[in-house]
């Protein structure tokens, strides 16, 4: 797996700025905990495997939404409630940046996956937040409090991504990354 971009990354200064004007502008979500873990979730799903992260038993990469729930159920981990928290995250984060930033995909990505079709991207990203949150305490990374907001404003950060993906289109900030280098 390609290692994480760099905390002063440019991407992630840009990506900074675009979901700091978005949220904070016209969302109106001024919690500077939940635009950073925003903004860390952008910069790391720009490489494609991060976003498909989770392995099956195999080794394989899980790319689908009804795979991920399917791993969940099968968890034998002892240490249980820590990889059920970092499960249902990643399948938080995975469904709140396809109905966000590319909702288009979805139609696409259910063809492929038709066992896809039968679960609601909006709601199962509300409840892996909750669960998630419920596992979770405010000294861990990402804090209890950040996970809540998530579920509980699913719906206005899904919007909201989409307004940061419509501002980078447009070419709307000035701070345009010249390459995507992780060191």
């Amino acid at each position: 797996m390609t290692p994480p971009i760099r905390p002063d990354h440019p991407i992630r200064h840009w990506f900074s700025g675009l979901v700091e004007a978005s949220f904070q502008t016209r969302v109106g979500l001024c919690d500077p905990s939940l635009t950073d873990y925003l903004v860390g979730m952008l910069t790391e799903f720009i490489h494609v495997e991060r976003i498909n992260a989770l392995p099956d038993g195999s080794g394989r990469h899980i790319d689908d939404l009804s795979g991920m729930l399917y791993e969940i159920e099968k968890e034998r981990d002892p240490q249980r409630d820590a990889r059920l928290r970092e499960l249902h995250r990643h399948i938080g984060d995975y469904t709140l940046f396809w109905t966000g930033v590319y909702p288009e995909n979805l139609r696409r990505m259910h063809r492929r996956h038709d066992r896809d079709e039968l679960v609601s991207y909006f709601e199962q990203g509300k409840r892996s937040y909750g669960i998630a949150s419920h596992l979770s305490d405010d000294t861990g990374e990402p804090p209890r409090r950040v996970l809540e907001i998530l579920s509980e404003e699913f719906e206005t950060c899904a919007y909201g991504l989409g307004l940061v993906r419509k501002e980078w289109e447009s070419g709307g900030s000035s701070i345009i990354p010249i390459t995507i280098d992780p060191k």
